[in-house]
């Protein structure tokens, strides 16, 4: 049981630490051989230029100039000055809103810790609840007299936190309804305003039926000129070449392979580099490593030129699915929006996912298979969520004096002394979940790829969900019922059954003193961790030294990075959740909570601003999710503070505070209603606007070569190979037509429904050659 000190403690050793990053990152970013590694989004946008080929040669690698070193702190300042529209121009409307989530915390707990300091907080420390606990030997210590455990059983000071629970209910719908009206606008603005891109005429079609006179292509030509006769433009058939991808991914790196031990010789010309082909070169024939890697990358160019002919030729590369491009955007919109079919399990349609966020290897994934692949991840996420309990609550029970002393008694002696003591129960325990963390999001996104979604953002965004609901279940319940678990076993098994459920409802709110423990080691430290970026700082200096040749080499090397939606997202929603529920019971928590809001949203708009480059932009469609997260943490808060006040002898308050998730939910329903289409749909008057004002603008612009390579296969795209075969590989693309009616050709031998024969097929149907 952490005390007042010992959250002291951790407190200063949190600050500490956070301060030594901050004052690192403000040394080191000023000192020009680090400037790649710090402002690598201007580098990218072509702005800034390297410091290190211009002044003495001293001044190129050490900031000379006393004076910055004074003005260290100037990064704080000139990461707010810049305005958000200018930071949508900038960096994009995903990282905008991404940044109003933690702007949203801020509005939320900043007036809820006001009112909670001055009125519940002296409502709870002027009572004297614990002292009756002591009675029935539950533990506990200073700081939980500030929490609703120290009022006594039945006690009319209950009211209190139930008229706090609906102020804070009603200011949290409030500030989350005119978020998501404030948010929706922006996204429809952005799209309105968002210049011409290939996938604002571009639909995904997928499960393509087979057809025995047609090949996908030809069929999916065939559909769209029947049936969207007046807006259909091109179409580009998806390829299955996830081999020819890991040929091409090979190739990538035996060349990086081959540029490190060229650079290597070029530094050293009297000993060529020498290599042992055997596993990992630890063993085998030693032969001469660039012309190793010379002759691998000639037979890696054979293999992949064999397999480019495979997919070109073989019709079973082809998946059942293409991207298919409008003419207007508004054709688009109603082809992406509507059922295509009398049958709804084909000709699947829906929006494009952007060029640059298409995950490739996931069409190649048969349609049919996706339902089991999904049930098969349900059921490893259901095993990987409650067998990962196990070990965080036996790990968290060994980082604790009572465990350590069980499991190593020889260190009793050290482990009693006050400054270990308090480094352990107040800094231990939040570490050591924060380690078994590390790796959770990563192999939820290798779940999320094996389901086969399509687009990096529906990648993210179903890690992002099965991330919550882990933090949910094991970072929360999994804390707060193993924790008071093994706290109060002792006490549970000397007192009645009908007594268990009073010590529960004191014990839950003790644990507010480990989750603040967590909040400052990921909070606080792990936020000012996030701005020294230690690991790119050490990679580019690697790299940089042993493999850049050229400047388009260290512009590889300089590593940006981006906003890992899927991993940052839900942990704000674990800070969401926990303000949410101790606000009414132990308000204590709630400062610890806006320190890190502050912190991450300073933290974060530098970064934005000056370090990431977002791989895709989704125009803000996560933000739906941030709000039903946030709903259902409120909801869970309301459920929880039901089940604690009923344990308190306050059941006359119970069919009060049940209307809260009632209403939270219809609040909810509302907000979906309302504000949620915008996430999903495109109007289509927006769409008919924007398409008219682009041909007054542009009347003579010839959309047809725009989009036609937009949706190749990256493995295509390569200068050798593109120029020479793109039309081989491309699907068949209709001419431009005038407004009068064409007809449409086809190779099938019934030609019910279809006016004549497939356009596709007017290369062959010229009249056959003579015999």
């Amino acid at each position: 049981m952490a005390t007042l000190e010992d959250i002291g403690v951790a407190a200063a050793i949190n600050i500490l630490t956070a301060i030594i990053f901050l004052l690192a990152f403000a040394i080191l970013r000023i000192q020009p051989f680090n400037d790649r590694v710090y402002f690598p989004k201007w580098y990218l946008k072509g702005i800034r230029s390297s410091p290190l080929h211009s002044g003495a040669l001293v001044s190129k690698f050490v900031n000379v100039n006393l004076g910055s070193y004074l003005r260290f702190l100037n990064w704080m300042p000139a990461a707010l000055k810049m305005p958000e529209p200018e930071l949508i121009d900038h960096a994009g409307l995903d990282s905008a809103v991404y940044l109003r989530i933690y702007l949203i915390g801020l509005k939320i707990f900043v007036p809820i810790a006001l009112l909670a300091w001055s009125i519940l907080v002296p409502v709870n420390w002027t009572s004297d609840g614990l002292q009756l606990a002591k009675l029935r030997n539950v533990t506990s210590s200073d700081i939980d007299k500030l929490s609703i455990s120290n009022i006594e059983r039945g006690s009319d000071r209950f009211w209190t936190h139930l008229v706090m629970a609906y102020a804070f209910t009603f200011w949290t719908c409030y500030v989350l309804m005119k978020e998501y009206e404030k948010v929706a606008a922006m996204r429809l603005a952005f799209l309105q305003n968002e210049q011409r891109r290939p996938d604002q005429f571009t639909v995904l079609v997928r499960n393509v039926p087979a057809d025995p006179d047609e090949s996908i292509s030809e069929s999916v030509e065939h559909f769209f000129l029947v049936n969207h006769p007046d807006h259909y433009l091109t179409h580009q058939v998806v390829y299955n070449a996830n081999d020819l991808a890991a040929l091409v991914e090979q190739k990538k790196s035996t060349q990086n392979w081959l540029d490190y031990y060229q650079l290597k010789y070029t530094r050293n010309q009297e000993h060529k580099p020498r290599i042992k082909t055997g596993f990992l070169g630890l063993w085998g024939k030693k032969v001469d490593a660039i012309d190793h890697y010379i002759a691998e990358i000639e037979k890696l160019n054979e293999q992949i030129l064999e397999e480019r002919k495979k997919v070109r030729k073989d019709d079973t590369s082809v998946m059942p699915a293409a991207f298919v491009s409008f003419k207007t955007r508004w054709g688009a919109a109603v082809c992406a929006q509507t059922q295509q079919s009398s049958d709804p399990t084909e000709w699947l349609t829906e929006w494009a996912p952007e060029a640059r966020e298409v995950f490739w290897s996931n069409l190649a994934i048969p349609y049919v298979s996706l339902t089991v692949r999904r049930l098969i991840m349900h059921i490893a996420f259901f095993f990987l969520t409650f067998f990962f309990m196990i070990p965080i609550a036996f790990v968290q029970s060994l980082a604790s004096i009572e465990g350590i002393e069980k499991y190593a008694p020889f260190l009793k002696s050290i482990i009693e002394k006050d400054l270990v003591k308090s480094v352990i129960q107040g800094f231990l325990p939040g570490i050591v979940l924060k380690l078994f963390l590390i790796f959770l999001p990563s192999i939820l996104m290798v779940m999320s790829k094996f389901e086969g979604f399509v687009s990096l953002s529906s990648l993210e965004r179903r890690a992002a969900f099965r991330y919550y609901i882990f933090n949910l279940i094991n970072v929360f319940l999994g804390s707060i019922i193993a924790g008071s678990a093994f706290e109060q076993l002792e006490s549970f098994l000397k007192q009645s059954a009908r007594e268990i459920p009073k010590t529960v409802g004191v014990a839950i709110p003790i644990k507010a003193t480990f989750f603040i423990t967590y909040i400052m080691v990921d909070g606080w430290a792990g936020i000012a961790g996030e701005i020294l970026r230690l690991k790119p700082l050490i990679f580019f200096h690697i790299k940089n030294s042993l493999l850049v040749k050229t400047e388009k080499d260290r512009e590889e090397a300089m590593n940006p990075g981006q906003i890992y939606y899927h991993a940052t997202e839900p942990r704000i929603q674990l800070y969401f959740l926990l303000g949410l529920v101790y606000a009414p019971v132990t308000p204590v928590l709630l400062p610890f909570i806006i320190i890190f809001f502050a912190l991450a949203y300073l933290v974060f708009r530098h970064q934005i601003i000056n370090v990431y480059n977002q791989e895709y932009e989704s125009a803000a469609r996560f933000w739906p999710d941030v709000h039903g997260r946030i709903i259902s943490a409120l909801i869970i808060s309301q459920i929880l503070l039901m089940g604690l006040l009923s344990t308190k002898g306050a059941a006359q308050s119970t069919p009060f505070l049940l209307v809260l998730p009632i209403l939270t939910f219809f609040f909810h329903r509302f907000c979906k209603g309302r504000y949620e289409p915008a996430f999903l749909r495109h109007p289509l008057k927006e769409a008919m606007v924007k398409d008219t004002l682009e041909r007054a603008r542009e009347p003579n612009f010839n959309l047809k070569p725009y989009l036609q390579k937009a949706y190749i296969h990256p493995v295509f795209k390569d200068n050798d190979y593109e120029d020479s075969r793109f039309d081989e590989i491309s699907g068949y693309c209709i001419e431009d037509s005038d407004d009068e009616c064409v007809t449409v050709p086809t190779k099938r031998q019934s030609r019910i429904n279809t006016p004549a024969v497939s356009h596709a097929s007017r290369g062959s149907s010229r009249s056959p050659p003579s015999k």
